[in-house]
Parts: C-alpha cells; sequence; structure tokens
C-alpha cells in the first residue's frame, strides 16, 4: 500500500480488495478462493470500502459487523430457553431466522414463511396449521409475496416453530431484515393456459440458490425477486427490486428484465433494454445482487434501497457493473411480443386449465386470514378434488389446481361449506390490507378490520360493472401497496374534533403492469369512519359519467380538484 493511508484505512482497503477478488470467482458459497477455501466474506468488504471512504457505518451495519446474525443461532436458542423475546438490533439479527418480535401491537413473534412462487402441497398445508395452533395464535395470514405468515407467538415457542417447518420442507431463514424475501412468481405457473412458460423451474433454483449462498445474506437492506410467466393473474412484478416479466422475441420466450421497484417509495422497477434467457435468469440474479451488496448505502438505512443506488450511478452504470460481475454483456432487448394482459380479479372464480378437462378455482380468503381447521379443510379438498396442491397468490387469496370439470361443483360447495367463497363483488375481489395496527407497531390504523367494514358498506350499496382494487396499508413501509390501488389508503392520525383518531390519507389512480401509475393525494388524515361514503361517491361517479371505462383510466381524465368536488358530494346532489 502507498504511504498515506493509515494502518486502519490500510486494513480496510485490503479487506475490500480481498472482496473484489472473491465476487469475481464462482456462485458456490464456497467457492472463488484458491485452495478451495470460503472467500472473504463479501458484507465485510463492502462494509470497509464503506469507511475507507470516509462514510460511517450506521448501527445495524455494527451489529453486523461483530457477528453475523447467521451466526446467531445460539442466541436465538437461549432467549427462547430463558422465555425472553429480542429487543433492539436482538429482534433485527433475530429475524434472519425468521421471527420479528411485533411488540407492542402484539407481545408475540411472527414469522413470514418461505413458500417460493406460493405453490404448497397439501402436507405442508396440514403441517403449517398444526404449527401455527401448537406454536402460534391458530391461524395464518396471507401475504402480498405468494406467502403466508404466522402470528402470535410466545418466546419460548419460536425455535420449536422453525424447527418444525423446516421438516416439513419450509425455511424462513431471511424472510426479514436485509435480506430476499420470498420470490413471487406467478401463481397459475404450470396449469395456465396463457402463460409463455412455466416459471416453476426458476423459481425453484432460484429459491435455492438464495437459502445457500450465504453472501446473500449480507445485502444492506431487504430485496424482492418476481417472475412473470405471463400467465392470467398478474404478480405485479414491476413493484419488486427485481422484475422478470416475459415475452416473446424472435421466436424465443425471454425475460425483460426491470430493476428498483419499490412503489412504497414511489418507484416502479425500470426497464433495462436487456432480455434474459430462463436458463441465466440464477446467475443474472446472482450478479445484480452483487453488485447491489458491495455498492449499496451502509451509512444510511433510508437511502440503503437498490433504488437509490440507481438513483446515484443511473441505469446505465449499474448494468454496466452488472455485466462486469457476469464477465460478459446482456443481450439487449429488441422487438418483442408481450403476453396477453392478465385478467384483473383472475384470481378469483373457476378457470379452465391448460390440461384437458381440469380446472382451477380461486378462494376468497376474507382479508387473507384463514384458522388451522380452515387450512386443513382447504388441504383436504385439494386432495380429494385435485393434485394436493395449493397455490397462494400476491392478492391474499389461493387457488386450487388440478380440479376435473365434472368435480369442481363439488369442490365449490365444499369450499363454501368451511366459509370462504369463490367470488366476490368488484369492490371485494382486489381488496388487499396489511396487518394493521392490530399486530404492527408502526401502523396508524387497524386496516383489516377497516377494509373489511368497507367492503360490507360499499356491497351493500353499489354494484360494480368493472373490477377495482382497494388496498388498504397502516403505514410508510406500505406492505399492502397503497399506491398501486386503484384507491389507495394509508394509515394516518385524524382529528375528529378535540381528538385524535384512526383515519387514513386516500388516494387514487394507481396502478401496475399495464395500469401502472402512482396513486395521486386526494384527501390526507380522513377519520377511518368518514373514507366509506367519500369512495362510494367516487365509485357512483365513476359508475355514471363512465361505465365502460376502467377506474383508473376515469380518475386520469379528472384533476385533482375535481375527484374531491366528486367525493363530497351530497346525497340531494348525487340523486339530482
Amino acid at each position: 500500500m502507498e504511504s498515506g493511508f493509515s494502518t486502519e484505512q490500510q486494513n480496510y482497503l485490503k479487506g475490500f480488495m480481498a472482496g473484489v477478488e472473491a465476487r469475481r470467482g464462482t456462485l458456490s458459497p464456497a467457492g472463488g478462493a484458491e485452495g478451495g477455501g470460503a472467500p472473504p466474506d463479501a458484507m465485510r468488504a463492502a462494509q470497509d470500502a464503506a469507511i475507507a471512504a470516509g462514510g460511517k457505518l450506521n448501527a445495524e451495519e455494527k451489529m453486523k459487523r461483530e457477528k453475523h446474525p447467521l451466526d446467531r443461532w445460539d442466541e436465538v436458542e437461549a432467549r427462547a430457553r430463558a422465555g425472553r423475546f429480542p429487543h433492539g438490533l436482538e429482534n433485527l439479527a433475530t429475524r434472519w431466522h425468521g421471527l420479528f418480535y411485533v411488540g407492542p401491537a402484539q407481545d408475540s413473534f411472527m414469522c413470514r414463511l418461505r413458500i417460493p412462487g406460493g405453490i404448497l402441497s397439501s402436507w405442508q398445508a396440514r403441517g403449517i396449521a398444526e404449527v401455527a395452533e401448537d406454536c402460534g395464535g391458530g391461524y395464518v395470514d396471507a401475504t402480498t409475496r405468494n406467502n403466508l405468515q404466522i402470528r402470535e407467538i410466545p418466546a419460548d415457542k419460536g425455535v420449536e416453530l422453525l424447527e418444525r417447518l423446516a421438516d416439513l420442507g419450509i425455511i424462513p431463514k431471511g424472510t426479514g431484515a436485509d435480506n430476499i424475501r420470498n420470490i413471487t412468481a406467478s401463481p397459475t405457473a404450470g396449469i395456465d393456459p396463457q402463460e409463455l412458460i412455466d416459471t416453476r423451474g426458476i423459481t425453484r433454483k432460484l429459491h435455492h440458490h438464495i437459502l445457500n449462498t450465504r453472501d446473500l445474506f449480507g445485502l444492506p437492506r431487504k430485496f424482492n425477486i418476481s417472475i412473470d410467466g405471463g400467465g392470467c393473474v398478474a404478480v405485479v412484478e414491476d413493484t419488486n427490486d427485481i422484475a422478470f416479466t416475459a415475452v416473446r422475441m424472435d421466436g424465443e420466450v425471454v425475460f425483460r428484465l426491470a430493476l428498483g421497484g419499490i412503489t412504497g417509495h414511489r418507484d416502479f422497477a425500470r426497464d433495462t433494454g436487456r432480455v434474459v434467457a430462463p436458463d441465466e435468469v440464477v446467475r443474472v440474479c446472482d450478479a445484480i445482487l452483487r453488485v447491489f451488496l458491495a455498492h449499496g448505502d451502509r451509512t444510511d438505512r433510508r437511502k440503503s434501497r437498490l433504488k437509490y443506488l440507481l438513483d446515484r450511478w443511473g441505469l446505465p452504470r449499474f448494468v454496466e457493473e452488472v455485466e462486469k460481475q457476469l464477465g460478459a454483456p446482456l443481450r439487449a432487448a429488441g422487438p418483442f411480443e408481450p403476453a396477453p394482459p392478465p385478467d384483473k380479479h383472475g384470481h378469483l372464480g373457476v378457470h379452465d386449465q391448460k390440461q384437458a378437462g381440469m380446472q382451477y378455482v380461486g378462494v376468497v380468503l376474507p382479508v387473507g386470514r384463514i384458522t388451522g381447521d380452515q387450512l386443513r379443510g382447504l388441504a383436504r379438498i385439494a386432495d380429494l378434488y385435485g393434485s394436493g396442491t395449493l397455490r397462494l397468490t400476491v392478492w391474499q387469496n389461493l387457488l386450487i389446481s388440478d380440479i376435473p370439470r365434472e368435480r369442481m361443483a363439488g369442490a365449490v360447495a365444499e369450499i363454501e361449506a368451511l366459509g370462504f367463497g369463490t367470488t366476490a363483488s368488484h369492490a371485494r375481489g382486489g381488496l388487499v390490507a396489511c396487518t394493521g395496527a392490530a399486530g404492527c407497531k408502526f401502523a396508524a390504523a387497524h386496516t383489516k378490520q377497516h377494509a373489511a367494514a368497507l367492503a360490507d358498506y360499499l356491497d351493500a350499496r353499489i354494484t360494480l360493472s368493472k373490477p377495482v382494487n382497494i388496498h388498504l396499508t397502516g403505514c410508510h413501509n406500505s406492505c399492502a401497496q397503497h399506491y398501486i390501488g386503484d384507491i389507495g389508503l394509508i394509515g394516518a392520525k385524524a382529528e375528529r374534533g378535540e381528538e385524535e383518531v384512526e383515519g387514513y390519507d386516500l388516494h387514487v389512480g394507481g396502478g401496475a403492469g399495464i395500469e401502472q401509475g402512482i396513486g395521486r393525494l386526494l384527501f390526507p388524515k380522513v377519520p377511518a369512519e368518514d373514507v366509506p361514503p367519500l369512495v362510494l361517491n367516487l365509485l357512483r361517479t365513476w359508475q355514471e359519467d363512465a361505465p365502460g371505462e376502467s377506474f383508473q383510466s376515469f380518475t386520469a381524465r379528472h384533476d385533482e380538484d375535481a375527484l374531491r368536488a366528486m367525493a363530497v358530494r351530497t346525497p340531494a346532489e348525487i340523486d339530482a
């Protein structure tokens, strides 16, 4: 090293260069170093580089540097034996193993599962139901990542829950904190008549690559990946950090590559102008992740997502760095043929499969919740009428597939006997709600309860001619992606007289895919009980003025003042 650097800085730079050399090696967790040994820790090399550049690691990075969270299993076990929940940075570290302490909203753990592409076997579903009853609150919640979560887990049951899930082949490792979340993919993969490609094999390969590559558990912040095979059920892939969208180009099915989606921060994934062959998806993902790992911000967690690295560098430079990591250029996109657009509420009802005589059915889960008995019942129906397969969607519901057409009526009757429907009104069918204040300390409102009340209110007063998506999220983490709802509601404290009550900021005009758009704020801090009449007035005006037009298109034609005037009409004005 040249003189002019302190000994500490020289050590940092040596570590950084060692990490660069390691990243030039194989994808194997144990490869890339001379003699076949494990490569230096890429996360630590990235931290060294940040410090050498004059930065100061944030507290979370210091915790990760002191001892990698994957190496803290003994601490997780010790707390379980003592019946103690983690606090502060202990809580963050425990999330590497899939457990989230969610106090003070609930004095308990929550566990996000990892179900790649949302495809679940009936025997796994029965096992999850048993684990949820023995170790949690006796229910599961369907999430917006083709996934399930278990809540109300006591401190002394967290380790048992993780062990029993592992016995079912479900590994929640890395489902929280600075890791790659559950991979979302087309829930109708392999059965969809319109899909361009069956994504199940790709999703499975990527899932196992992530689980078995230690470096990928050292990211600056969380990371989302989605793969859309062109099926009838949307996966809103453009809201993810990496978005793969199947298209046909030169007679071949490839994936368009987009990067940096994070709609809670008002950004969709940006098209790179590159396409990726199906057998290159895992390798390209690894390269993207390694560039983010090495260069993402480790000093300011507010700026640590991929979006902010793209903002700082620009997309061309980032793509160039990915190509350096790959050792080859990515393929440029040419003229292509997209898949037909998805069915907006295609996750509900009965649909034909590509397999002759077979059908799948979408099951309506009220605000995404399923009791243990109900989950066992759905598993039994999947066995009795289908192939024992359940498929979770990003719309907080599930599908049961491979049911012979002549047996579908019996399956639907049994689903209804469990307390679920297979169809819903256009207002209820696209209703999405996060956990809300009942289980999240950040939430400003009880979103699930308010979502159910809103759907009841609307169904009693209006019959919509076209589907509408209504998203309720409790806080600015936007787990329910309020910005992409036709109507998006985010929890906010509101004033009613001298009281502060639960309320929402009300947005309209959001969408994803072919309806891509960020919702516009109409009303801030509306008391929760005042939201339903505003929504009803907007929907009524749309139905009266433009019944053949989508709600998003309707709202796009009007400015905010006009839309506000529609929302606050009196009953006399509506009837006039």
